[in-house]
């Protein structure tokens, strides 16, 4: 074992560990820091003492106070629910257009629908709506299934391609990958709807792919292209693409026919959510 001893030069005790000259010294801790630590110590009996800070067999140490973070939850919320309770009510015996046309509950439902959308869309719409490649964007004034109040509200309700039975569906069939198709026609028919948009497209593979565009694709998309919102077929005319407008995006979307899905939100939301939730993105959208 190490034997302490003074140092040489000033007579400083040392611990006796000694490493190519290096002497660890043995100085007290200054007075201030020991006070700290002492007063650290009192304050974290006090603390066991006064809070909840142990665990038990039965649950833990409730301490002389007894307060509870769980119980100041439930009352907040009480309370909450209490402040709520006349616009909530309000709210779930007024219309959509009776929402719009009261500025205080216009108001109040914006609020609520703001913090709904948060919580729940923006993980797939992002915090401002905009979406992203897949997932709609909910600023513009491009709607598959209707931007109405009412058609947002039961978009809202029923979801798309989700478990409900009254989910909005609309499915495009996989041309290439089912063989609906052979490949050289799915490079005429993205040539075609590229033309559809008002983009410069080959002459020759429009004029080929007119026949199959109408075989195949009329029934939802309409034989200008315009598409249905009654069916959820997308408009193929404007520059709005959910999927990319890249050729290799429109041809990947044809041959593939992807969809995406939206959960339906009716047994998760009460009534006046769903409500509140249509009058905060029809309000900060491009909605009808």
């Amino acid at each position: 074992m190490s034997e302490r001893k003074p140092n040489d030069t000033n007579e400083v005790e040392t611990t006796g560990h000694e490493w190519d000259g290096i002497q660890e010294w043995d100085n007290p801790l200054p007075r201030w820091w020991l006070y700290i630590f002492y007063a650290c110590v009192v304050f974290a009996i006090g603390y066991w003492i006064a809070m909840p800070a142990w665990p038990t067999l039965n649950g833990y140490t409730k301490g002389i106070l007894h307060k509870s973070d769980r119980a100041q939850v439930v009352a907040d919320l009480s309370e909450l629910h209490k402040i709520r309770g006349v616009e909530g009510q309000m709210l779930k015996n007024a219309s959509l257009e009776q929402i719009e046309a009261d500025p205080k509950l216009q108001a109040y439902a914006l609020a609520v629908g703001q913090s709904v959308f948060g919580d729940n869309c923006a993980t797939c719409h992002g915090t401002g709506g905009a979406g992203g490649k897949g997932y709609p964007n909910l600023r513009d004034d491009v709607w598959i299934w209707g931007g109405t109040l009412q058609d947002i509200q039961h978009t809202l309700q029923v979801g798309v391609r989700s478990e409900n039975p009254r989910a909005r569906s609309s499915i495009m069939p996989s041309f290439g990958k089912d063989q609906i198709l052979p490949a050289a026609q799915i490079d005429d028919l993205t040539e075609y709807v590229v033309a559809l948009s008002g983009r410069k497209a080959d002459a020759g593979a429009v004029q080929r792919a007119a026949p199959i565009f109408q075989a195949n694709c009329i029934a939802c998309h309409g034989a200008t292209g315009v598409g249905n919102q009654a069916l959820g077929a997308p408009n193929l005319t404007d520059k709005e693409w959910l999927y990319g407008s890249a050729r290799e995006d429109i041809r990947g979307q044809i041959w593939n026919g992807r969809g995406g899905v939206m959960p339906t939100w009716e047994a998760r939301l009460d009534p006046e959510t769903i409500k509140a939730l249509a009058v905060y993105v029809h309000a900060n959208a491009a909605g009808k």
